[in-house]
């Protein structure tokens, strides 16, 4: 369609005969991402709060569809890249997100520790260099004041106030780490996500979220046992970055559970669901 057919299109948004408006909301989305500029070209031309409200819920619409699109299209090609998985959950608040201006975020901090960091140090020791900068000099901490925001699961966000909650403090904690060429993984433990250093001679693991202090598998054992459950292997190995995502999209559901947002909860169990197999557990 040309923009003259969108916009005649457009203009019956506000028909008052509701299966006309339904039918062409549902003609508009057909059309996919690309008639975004098209919409917030007549939003910004439009007088009518009726048809601009149904604007940017078409706009919503279409963005919810890329998104669910890039994460499908992330997980089926492997999930390699966490860093492009974390900014396609960030674009559920900032579809204008630039992935690009934060692979540059994670490059300085990458080169900021490296011109510090010695590669021939124990592993023990270069965890502590790590914390030394990365909680000292680069400020990085744990939201506590307001741990439930969503906003703490939104990496850009994290990358520029600095606080975040246990998982994006662990991602960007883990990005950097890797790049400096060490075997760091993410550890899905209940309640807390935490890192393992992982070789073929040293395992031990890192809570990001306590200012990276480093622990044991005893202290994992005490503490599945203070929780009561049935200790399981995943509690002590790494998982996948298709698992990480996926915590920090339960994440954001529990954020909205604790504001009562019931439409941002549906959305956001749609993209789950969007990344679990028949016989994952959702």
């Amino acid at each position: 369609m040309n923009q003259r057919e969108i916009k005649a299109l457009i203009s019956l948004l506000d028909d008052e005969d509701h299966e006309v408006s339904q039918h062409v909301e549902g003609k508009i989305l057909s059309l996919g991402g690309n008639v975004i500029p098209f919409l917030e070209t007549e939003w910004e031309e439009s007088f009518n709060p009726i048809v601009q409200r149904k604007i940017e819920e078409l706009i919503h619409e279409l963005q919810l569809s890329i998104m669910i699109e890039r994460l499908q299209a992330w997980k089926n090609g492997g999930g390699l890249d966490l860093l492009e998985g974390l900014w396609i959950i960030a674009t559920y608040h900032y579809p204008d997100l630039s992935m690009e201006k934060l692979r540059t975020s994670i490059e300085q901090l990458y080169y900021d520790i490296w011109i510090q960091f010695q590669e021939e140090m124990n592993a023990v020791d270069q965890v502590k260099r790590i914390n030394s900068i990365f909680f000292g000099t680069m400020n990085f901490a744990a939201n506590t004041k307001n741990f439930h925001s969503p906003s703490n699961s939104m990496i850009n966000v994290v990358l520029e106030s600095r606080r975040g909650n246990p998982i994006t403090l662990c991602v960007i904690y883990l990005l950097i780490a890797r790049k400096l060429g060490m075997p760091v993984y993410g550890v899905n433990l209940p309640n807390l996500f935490v890192l393992t250093y992982k070789s073929d001679k040293t395992q031990f693991y890192i809570n990001v979220f306590n200012r990276g202090i480093i622990f044991s598998k005893t202290d994992i054992d005490h503490y599945i046992a203070q929780l009561n459950i049935k200790s399981k292997d995943i509690f002590y190995q790494p998982c996948t970055n298709l698992e990480i995502v996926q915590r920090v999209l339960r994440n954001l559901i529990l954020s909205y559970e604790k504001t009562s947002e019931q439409e941002k909860i549906r959305e956001i169990e749609k993209i789950l669901k969007s990344t679990l197999d028949d016989q994952d557990d959702n």
